[in-house]
């Protein structure tokens, strides 16, 4: 059982490291190999008054260190599937421009099948892309571009060496004119130019020589630093990072298990020890002979665990490589993974070890008959001292959490610890309290379950501590996650304005003609685009304005006009109250100021607006109302007003129906239609996926902790053989045992379970209540579930336990000298 639980920790350590390691060798790959063409690329500031444009690139194509340049337009794109999903990573799509040289190639995506496309109607997309999606050359696809869906043909697929592909995104291919008007940030100009070197010229002398030629505000890169400076691989570290802190814990978990069966084991061959001192033996010698024992099954546990570590990489790379395409190659064996295995699995053994080796070299040789050593008084009353005195700290500190959110990562395991400490103590009570009431209802078999979960306090606590510190982690995580959800449902409660709200996906947007089609539907009484932007006022600060259609907003939100009218809000502006009394405005009065562009590129246009209204509204249309036709006009892709969403107001009785024909009408995936039930369920949908990993993650130290159990249980077995036998011939029958068995290890389970609930419980709530606006919420459902599942964990670990000493001969039990 020990070895069982080093064996998952190390696989846990081992498959953390090999996994980070092999994404990042694929990230590197890639984007070593994703521009096989490009020494220097040439960018521009975001707020650079000079353009990429053509006749840029035709200077920079007559140098003659360079051999070749190329105009790269890139920018969001997704891919619709042959399912009416979409395709891939959404925050990996990518759309690309293909620039094919005299033979109809293009050197960065070597074509499979087809050609590159030519017009505005066609499109190639990479290898896995058409793949996943189902799609081969010649077919009819549906792709979204700037947040409007539309047709296009397949006629090329190609291989791409891209780590936004091997990141499980999409790369989809334009001809340069359309992917121009699709993504770049001006008319007929490019996001980067890469130069080729010529033979003999290196990187940085290029470099340098195209600086010269370039206009302030741009700048020329080499190849190398682009790579050094890329953090593609941050994903892949965080990652590594959160998974070798729950191995950590996993470990952590081991090391009562491991001290625990060391304890019991010493405790088994007391009489064993104590010979070997009286023929000898030092206390050296019998110290040595323990931890050389819990080496040899720390390196047997390595092994093994770097073998299924091995394993759980691949297991890891399917879960979360979204590509699925097995780019990310695990290494079969790998240096410092090897060794952090040993080191880690050897390493947690025989430290978990030492004390239980301490003990059994101070075993005296007088004590040849005695085969448990009893601890004194006095070790536990200090033992409980210095618990009670750390609990408390832990408690006051969690208790300060609750002002200063970053003392948790202190005082959380500060509390555990504590607990851990105190635990004896606390198991003496617990147990006490349940002595009557398991003696009512199951007669002399609660009574001895209870007495044989006192009789070894230490032991007891250590059994139910392995199982306290994981599910102390999962209450903690629960508590947290439900009162986010609870915030986010009141906050998707709130935003929701209208009967019906459309909104891009996650690293999507929406295309500007989108209310527009959706108001000239029947059923639509009113409908606005809500884009939030910026009103940068006469003296610097930034009002945040959300310009929408002053003809539907009061009736697609509901708004609630105090003073004034929102007719005249195409001539004007409208504040909410606060906003007013802040400025002193009232009715009337004019505001100054600059609209800011959605790149920050071109200036805005300056507006003198009177104040035309004074409203409330909900928090997504304040402080601040503007027409959208008072927007400045864009003058490239990245100037396109960011729409944030669509308010729609229905027909009475015709919400669901209308909100049917938007979907059937925008054929858009990119887009969501929500009511208000959709709304709070994506709000909550957000943290299923993160609380699924935390489960996942923690049910390794929770099955370490089961196995805690089954180990404590099967080891009082072996020591209790004569008392058995003595039950037995007193009446007590095979079933009578196995319930005995039952009762205590359910009473240990439940009794872990109820320190890591009110642990977990005080952790949640203090990292809850460090944030002001999110309200406490306790799961009592989750919490019930935790405790039910915890009493079957004791059922199911006294199985094995129980079997076993049923089977032991009445006659044989009585005679053995075990006890």
């Amino acid at each position: 059982m020990p070895a069982l639980a080093v064996v998952l920790g190390v696989a846990f350590v081992t498959g953390s490291l090999l996994y980070g390691d092999s994404v990042r060798a694929a990230v590197n790959r890639a984007r070593s190999n994703s521009q096989p063409d490009a020494s220097v690329s040439v960018t521009a500031d975001p707020a650079a008054p000079h353009r990429l444009d053509n006749t840029l690139l035709r200077r920079l194509r007559a140098l003659p260190s360079a051999s070749a340049a190329r105009g790269v337009v890139e920018g969001r794109s997704f891919l619709v599937g042959s399912d009416g999903t979409l395709v891939g990573d959404l925050n990996q799509a990518a759309g690309v421009n293909y620039v094919p040289d005299g033979s109809g190639k293009d050197i960065r995506y070597p074509l499979t099948e087809g050609r590159g496309p030519r017009g505005a109607a066609e499109i190639a997309v990479d290898r896995r892309t058409a793949e996943r999606a189902g799609y081969r050359v010649g077919a009819r696809v549906r792709i979204v571009v700037a947040g409007t869906a539309r047709d296009a043909r397949l006629v090329g697929v190609f291989t791409a060496h891209d780590s936004r592909v091997d990141s499980g995104g999409t790369l989809t291919a334009f001809d340069t004119a359309t992917a121009q008007r699709h993504f770049a940030p001006a008319p007929k100009s490019y996001s980067a130019i890469t130069l080729t070197a010529a033979e003999g010229t290196t990187d940085v002398q290029l470099a340098q020589q195209t600086q010269k030629l370039l206009p302030p505000g741009l700048r020329a890169v080499t190849r190398a630093d682009l790579e050094s400076g890329a953090a593609s691989d941050g994903d892949a570290d965080k990652l590594t990072t959160l998974l070798l802190s729950f191995a950590g814990v996993a470990l952590f978990v081991s090391t009562f298990l491991v001290a625990n069966t060391f304890t019991m084991l010493s405790a088994a061959r007391a009489r064993e020890h104590a010979l070997l001192r009286a023929i000898g033996a030092t206390t050296n010698y019998v110290m040595r002979m323990v931890l050389t024992e819990a080496a040899v099954v720390g390196t047997a546990a390595s092994a093994i665990g770097y073998g299924l570590g091995v394993g759980a990489a691949h297991l890891l790379g399917s879960l979360f490589d979204a590509s699925g395409a097995g780019n990310a190659t695990v290494p079969a064996l790998s240096a410092e993974p090897l060794l952090a295995a040993f080191a880690v699995g050897i390493g947690v053994t025989v430290l978990a070890a030492y004390v239980p080796a301490r003990r059994a070299a101070a075993v005296p040789p007088v004590a040849a008959l005695r085969t448990v050593q009893p601890s004194t008084a006095a070790s536990l009353r200090r033992r409980n001292t210095i618990g009670l005195i750390t609990t408390a700290c832990g408690a006051l500190l969690i208790a300060a959490a609750i002002g200063e959110p970053n003392l948790l990562f202190g005082a959380a395991p500060l509390l555990l610890v504590g607990l851990i400490v105190l635990t004896p103590l606390l198991a003496l009570g617990v147990t006490g309290l349940l002595r009557s009431p398991l003696t009512r209802l199951a007669g002399v078999r609660g009574k001895l379950a209870v007495e044989n979960a006192r009789r070894n306090p230490r032991r007891t606590a250590a059994t139910a501590t392995t199982l306290m510190v994981g599910l102390a982690m999962v209450t903690a995580v629960t508590v947290a996650v439900t009162s986010v959800n609870r915030f986010d449902e009141r906050d998707a409660d709130r935003s929701m304005a209208s009967d019906l709200r459309i909104t891009a996906v996650d690293f999507g947007e929406m295309g500007e003609g989108t209310a527009a089609r959706v108001a000239r539907l029947a059923d639509a009484e009113a409908v606005t685009p809500v884009i939030p932007t910026y009103f940068d006022l006469a003296d610097k600060t930034a009002l945040s304005v959300t310009a929408v259609d002053p003809a539907a907003v009061e009736r697609a939100a509901s708004l609630t006009v105090r003073e004034g009218s929102l007719d005249r809000l195409d001539q004007g502006i409208a504040v909410t109250e606060e906003l007013a009394a802040a400025h002193g405005w009232r009715l009337g009065s004019r505001v100054t100021g600059t609209f800011t562009s959605a790149s920050g590129r071109t200036p805005g246009s300056r507006a003198n607006l009177p104040v035309v209204a004074i409203y409330d509204g909900p928090d997504d249309l304040t402080p601040a109302l503007v027409s959208a036709r008072a927007l400045p006009r864009p003058a490239g892709a990245e100037d396109r007003p960011s729409i944030d969403s669509v308010l729609v107001k229905a027909a009475p009785g015709r919400t669901t129906a209308l909100q049917e024909e938007i979907r059937r009408v925008l054929d858009n995936p990119a887009l969501l239609v929500q009511d208000r039930a959709d709304a709070r369920a994506a709000a909550t949908a957000r943290t299923a996926p993160f609380l699924n990993i935390m489960y996942a993650m923690l049910s390794v130290t929770v099955l370490i902790g089961a196995l805690g159990v089954v180990n404590t249980m099967g080891m009082a077995v072996f020591e209790r053989v004569r008392e058995i036998g003595l039950l037995r011939a007193i009446g007590l029958d095979r079933g009578g045992v196995g319930s005995v068995l039952r009762l205590e290890s359910v009473t240990i389970s439940l009794f872990g379970s109820a320190l890591g609930v009110v642990a977990g419980t005080a952790i949640g709530a203090a990292a809850v209540l460090g944030q002001e606006v999110v309200p406490l919420v306790i799961p009592w459902d989750r919490t019930a579930l935790f405790f039910l599942a915890s009493a079957a964990i004791g059922v199911l670990a006294s199985l094995w336990p129980g079997r076993q000493a049923a089977r032991i001969p009445m006659l044989e039990a009585i005679g053995a000298d075990t006890e």
